[in-house]
């Protein structure tokens, strides 16, 4: 049961989605990555020094380049969110697994096993089977940049293991994460130009930070207690909440492949998280 945790964080990251694509209307992605990290980040500084937990660290550059990646991968997804069906969106950016699991064979050089590459093949398969009939030829730059979206979140998703190998804290890693992002997009901001706020669009923007925190949370119980293959699948029903809710509030059709596409980068990340875990010493596994 408690491994369900993934379902309420799934749900909530739709949710962020939803919300990203009806503040568009009102603000840049620039604008609208910038008050979803400035929410995490006072929430996590509070929680951080109500527990007394410590913010120093020796790690600072694996922090900056988890930062950076991260925030990378945001800015790109929230703007494909702006410019392609939603369920479209998630799928191209949840192929982050994919990514993950060939960057441990490759850069971490870690030893080759074919049912992960078959795992790997079968999710970028559907990759190319969501993008070609899915996408005109004014929206493949936007295609590209959701796949873009899930490349930069894989390299972060690394910076994180890596963070966790050094002992750094859930809580740290998420407070410097969105410091880095809330400095960055609030430095461009300045430069540029902030849209106005008004008593109607920042309901929008306190929903933006509020799904987006519940949705880490969550998600961080459900890795914690629940059982992390079990979690990990779960994860993936974000892309059905997600076409859920685009046919309900925009009335988004997918033809049949593409929702085929959809299944095999579903399967594909799935079958990808499970042999990585199995790769894994079994004290790393829960």
């Amino acid at each position: 049961m408690r491994s369900l945790w993934m379902l309420v964080a799934a749900f909530m990251f739709a949710g962020m989605g939803v919300l990203v694509k009806l503040g568009a209307e009102n603000f840049s992605s620039v604008e609208l990555v910038f008050y979803r990290s400035l929410f995490g980040v006072v929430v996590t500084y509070f929680v951080v020094h109500y527990y007394r937990y410590t913010l120093l660290t020796p790690h600072w550059r694996v922090h900056c380049w988890r930062g950076l990646f991260g925030l990378g991968g945001m800015l790109l997804f929230f703007y494909c969110i702006t410019q392609l069906p939603l369920a479209t969106a998630v799928s191209l950016n949840y192929s982050w697994p994919l990514f993950l699991a060939l960057f441990s064979t490759v850069i971490l050089k870690e030893h080759l096993h074919w049912p992960l590459v078959g795992a790997i093949a079968i999710g970028f398969i559907g990759v190319l089977l969501l993008l070609r009939p899915t996408l005109d030829d004014e929206h493949w730059v936007a295609g590209l940049t959701g796949l873009a979206s899930g490349f930069f979140a894989a390299v972060a998703y690394l910076n994180v293991r890596q963070l966790g190998n050094l002992g750094e804290s859930e809580w740290r890693v998420v407070f410097y994460f969105t410091l880095i992002s809330t400095l960055t997009t609030g430095i461009w901001l300045l430069l540029t130009a902030f849209s106005p706020i008004t008593s109607e669009n920042i309901m929008l923007l306190l929903g933006l930070g509020v799904t987006a925190t519940l949705a880490q949370l969550a998600m961080t119980r459900a890795y914690r207690t629940g059982k992390t293959l079990v979690v990990s699948s779960l994860g993936y029903s974000t892309v059905l909440f997600a076409g859920l809710w685009g046919i309900l509030l925009w009335n988004e059709d997918y033809p049949l492949i593409a929702w085929l596409g959809m299944g095999l980068i579903v399967l594909g990340g799935s079958l990808s998280g499970i042999f990585s875990l199995r790769l894994l010493p079994k004290s790393a596994q829960k």
